[in-house]
C-alpha cells in the first residue's frame, strides 16, 4: 500500500485522472435531483444514501431509485436545461491544469449519460473520456429502464473501466478521485484514489481513504509544487 508521498508523487505524475461526477465535480447528486424534479426526491435521497455507504449493491439501488422516479426523456431534458449541474469551485482550474501537462482527464459516473456529458462539455473534455449509465426510453419518450451492460451500472463497475482503460492507452500512473465507495473500490486498479469531501463526506471513505482533500486548490497547489 503506497505512502501519502508516494501518493502525492503518483499523482504528480499521473498519465490519467478519473474524476467521479456526482458530489465531487458537481455539487450534487444527479439523481437526487432528478427525483425532486419528478417528485419523489425524500424517498430517493435516501436510497443513494444507503448505496453511498455501501451497504447495498449499486445495480439494487440504481433500479429501485429509477423504478420510483421514471423519468422521461421530456424530464431529462428539462432537468438539464432549467436546473443545470452546479461545478463545485477549483474543478475547472483543476481540469484546465490537468490538460496543460498533457493529462487525459476522464468522468467516470454511476450517474447518467446525458447529465455527464453536460459536465464534461463545460471542462472540455471529450464526450469519448465520459463512462456513465445509459438512460432507455420507449419511442414517444417514456422511460423504459437502463442499459445494464454498461460497467458503471454496477458495483466494482468504475473499476472495470479503469482496467479498460489501461488495457487501451497503456496508462501507467492512473489516479480515481471521489466522494463515494465505489470510487474508493476503483483502488486497484487505480494506481492512487483521492477521497473528495467538499461537498459531502462519506464516513467509511474519510476514515479509510489515506489522501482526503476537501477542495480541489490542494491538487493544485500539488502540481504547482513540480
Amino acid at each position: 500500500m503506497a505512502s501519502l508521498l508516494e501518493m502525492k508523487e503518483i499523482f504528480r505524475n499521473a498519465d490519467a485522472v478519473c474524476f467521479d461526477v456526482d458530489s465531487t465535480v458537481i455539487r450534487e447528486e444527479g439523481i437526487d435531483e432528478l427525483a425532486k424534479f419528478c417528485g419523489v426526491g425524500d424517498a430517493v435521497a435516501e436510497m443513494t444514501r444507503r448505496a453511498m455507504g455501501g451497504t447495498v449493491t449499486f445495480k439494487a439501488a440504481l433500479t429501485a431509485r429509477l423504478g420510483l422516479i421514471r423519468p422521461s426523456y421530456e424530464q431529462v431534458q428539462k432537468l438539464i436545461s432549467d436546473n443545470p449541474p452546479q461545478l463545485t469551485p477549483g474543478i475547472r482550474e483543476l481540469v484546465s491544469r490537468l490538460h496543460q501537462r498533457g493529462v487525459q482527464v476522464f468522468l467516470v459516473s454511476g450517474g447518467f449519460q446525458s447529465i455527464v456529458e453536460h459536465v464534461a462539455l463545460q471542462l472540455n473534455i471529450p464526450t469519448a473520456n465520459v463512462f456513465a449509465n445509459r438512460l432507455k426510453f420507449y419511442f414517444n419518450g417514456e422511460y423504459a429502464g437502463f442499459d445494464e451492460t454498461q460497467p458503471t451500472s454496477e458495483s466494482g463497475g468504475k473499476g472495470k473501466v479503469i482496467t479498460h482503460l489501461k488495457e487501451q492507452f497503456h496508462f501507467k500512473n492512473v489516479v480515481m478521485i471521489g466522494d463515494g465507495a465505489t470510487d474508493m473500490e476503483a483502488c486497484p486498479p487505480a494506481d492512487c484514489f483521492i477521497g473528495f469531501g467538499g461537498n459531502v463526506i462519506r464516513k467509511q471513505v474519510k476514515e479509510k481513504a489515506k489522501w482526503y482533500i476537501t477542495h480541489f486548490d490542494e491538487l493544485l497547489k500539488e502540481l504547482e509544487e513540480r
